[in-house]
């Protein structure tokens, strides 16, 4: 195999367990708030319901952290295995993130276990719930740290580089990069807006198939409630990553908007194809790209007309920009008018062609985080660390890559299918009203 053979199979493995990866990662950031919020809605109402959709959100939950671990450690071992010489550089610099990860982790594991164990021992479900946050705080640490080394790609700082050598190497500084806020905001509240919509799924999914139980209504509006709160809290964070991208990153977003020419009053383009570099079929937006990047309608974008041919991206990440953003619009419109027609009792929030808007956008969601990711990874091509190393720089010479391809889309494959597997059955042995009758079996006999 040859080096150009060696790159491009890294770069697939790469993107595979990234792919793969993020689904499972999306879940273990978002879930655990969603537990503690339904835990909290259960104690403050008293009410059964929310308390044992907590208590089975978690048993679920666990099986997603168990695959969530596998894939992670598997992107641990592949940066040392496929980019040894971009872990040679970055792994002075950045190590202190990826050593906090481990321990956000390893604190959001053990109370866990802890959480998990202790559900029948607590008289006081206020006490039950204190363990949750730590849970939360640590599931989500692990993605903001994870993330800090992804914006330090795109902006790496806290370094020198004297005679090929690094010097006053600053962590601190490093971790605390213009890419970080944005991009760990941007990140963290997805999550949370995903978890969301993929547990509403589930909700409208079963009262759909024959389930009208109460408790799948409490968690359907519970969830599309939260669902719309971090979707508007996504879109505003969207327009800072639009400005931080026009300041540091201004060929991403001219590439992501097809801005060939540099000028002032940019419209914003909107889907479309791109023929013999002639845009063809797109909405146009006037101004929209101008505000989006400087807040100002008049104001002067950057096109890729000013960077060189090899270090413009992908072109075809705009549409992976217009998956993105679609789908998180719909989704907070479908949310909003949700949630306006349970207030107003409108009928059609409980039809079946609503409910399965809802089922929909489960999937739909976890495809925008993909289309989200996809668009920051190939967006700072030809960079893996912008500015200072391309990617054939820092892959792998070996003449391997492509047993391990096969390998580990065996092994994501067997993940997949198994936790799917596991997850329904789990749930399908223990539907919901024979827990409720379960539990009402066992509060007779303590009463009596």
């Amino acid at each position: 195999m040859g080096n150009e053979e060696a790159i491009f199979y890294s770069r697939v493995l790469t993107e595979l367990t990234l792919s793969f990866h993020i689904i499972y990662a999306t879940i273990g950031v978002g879930v655990p708030l969603m537990i503690m919020i339904a835990q909290w809605v259960g104690i403050k109402k008293n009410d059964e319901h929310y308390i044992l959709l907590a208590r089975r959100w978690a048993r679920g939950f666990v099986i997603t952290v168990a695959v969530g671990v596998v894939t992670g450690t598997a992107i641990g071992m592949q940066l040392s295995l496929l980019w040894p010489n971009f872990m040679e550089l970055a792994g002075n610099v950045i190590a202190l993130p990826l050593f906090l990860e481990t321990f956000a982790f390893f604190f959001e594991a053990i109370f866990l276990g802890i959480y998990l164990y202790t559900w029948d021992r607590f008289e006081n479900q206020k006490k039950h719930l204190l363990l949750l946050i730590p849970v939360a705080i640590g599931a989500s640490a692990s993605a903001v740290f994870i993330t800090i080394v992804n914006a330090f790609m795109n902006a790496p700082q806290g370094f020198d580089v004297l005679n090929g050598e690094l010097v006053n190497i600053s962590p601190l500084v490093a971790m605390f990069n213009p890419a970080m806020p944005t991009k760990v905001a941007h990140v963290v509240v997805t999550a949370y807006m995903t978890s969301a919509f993929v547990l509403a799924a589930i909700a409208a999914f079963r009262l759909l198939k024959g389930s009208n139980h109460v408790y799948h209504k409490k968690a359907l509006f519970l969830t599309m409630k939260v669902g719309l709160v971090f979707s508007i809290a996504a879109a505003i964070i969207g327009d800072f990553s639009g400005k931080y991208l026009a300041e540091y990153q201004p060929e991403k977003l001219a590439a992501a908007e097809w801005h060939f020419e540099t000028e002032e009053n940019a419209p914003l383009i909107l889907y479309g194809v791109l023929d013999n570099g002639e845009v063809k079929y797109a909405i146009k937006i006037p101004y929209a790209l101008s505000i989006l990047a400087h807040s100002n309608p008049t104001a002067e974008v950057i096109g890729l007309d000013q960077f060189p041919e090899d270090e413009i991206p992908p072109l075809y990440i705009h549409y992976l920009f217009d998956i993105m953003v679609t789908i998180g619009v719909w989704m907070t419109f479908l949310s909003a008018a949700y949630w306006i027609g349970t207030q107003m009792k409108w009928k059609l929030v409980e039809s079946k062609l609503f409910r399965w808007l809802i089922v929909l956008g489960g999937p739909l969601t976890m495809l925008a985080i993909e289309a989200g990711w996809w668009l920051a990874e190939v967006g700072r091509q030809p960079w893996i660390l912008r500015g200072l190393m391309r990617v054939e720089d820092a892959a792998t010479t070996s003449g391997q890559v492509d047993t391990m391809l096969i390998l580990f889309s065996g092994l994501y494959l067997i993940l997949g299918i198994g936790s799917i597997v596991v997850l329904t059955r789990m749930f399908r042995r223990n539907p919901v009203e024979k827990e409720l009758a379960d539990r009402h079996a066992e509060k007779g006999a303590d009463i009596s």
